[in-house]
């Protein structure tokens, strides 16, 4: 019987920034494809988007009930959700007080956004990289206000997890719309 060597210990925040790179690039698989009219698309009559405002800014559809049946997202809709919560959460990471949800404007379809979702990975970046492993103990200010048993470590894999999520409804609704398209 052979024995290994244990594996060696992994810092926290080296785990989770290896997580969060890891969905990145699979993101970065869809960014760089995604096709202007991909945003706007409904991919089903009971569709959630970002609608214009008389004043010309993108609004998201929104209740604070969800729906049931829950609607379908838009890649426009999914898009402005990651730049809410991820832009509340860097907020938060930086000490800032955080945005309100309709502070968050959605920039429109095509590149804009994609420099946007970009923009908000490298805020991200950077807040972590103010990070000690004192502030990863330290109780998460968000999304669990007040609640002693979610670290700052717990926000940052919540991050992970929204983001992961977020990425794979995108890319599956750019799949879906590339093949209706033929």
């Amino acid at each position: 019987m052979t024995t290994s060597a244990p594996a060696p210990s992994v810092p926290a925040l080296d785990l989770l920034r290896w997580q969060f790179d890891l969905t990145w690039s699979l993101f970065e698989y869809h960014l760089e494809r995604i096709e202007p009219d991909d945003f706007l698309w409904e991919p089903a009559a009971n569709c959630w988007t970002v609608r214009r405002s008389p004043d010309g800014t993108w609004a998201p559809d929104w209740a604070d009930t969800e729906p049931d049946p829950v609607p379908v997202p838009t890649i426009a809709w999914l898009s402005w959700h990651m730049g809410w919560w991820w832009s509340v959460a860097t907020d938060h990471a930086q000490g800032r007080t955080p945005r309100e949800r309709s502070d968050i404007t959605w920039p429109g379809a095509g590149t804009q956004t994609v420099e946007w979702l970009r923009a908000l990975r490298k805020d991200w970046l950077t807040a972590l990289a103010g990070l000690t492993t004192t502030d990863l103990a330290a109780t998460a200010p968000f999304p669990w206000p007040k609640d002693p048993q979610h670290t700052v470590a717990h926000m940052i894999a919540w991050v992970n997890a929204e983001l992961m999520k977020n990425v794979a409804e995108i890319g599956q609704l750019r799949l879906q719309r590339a093949a209706a398209r033929g």
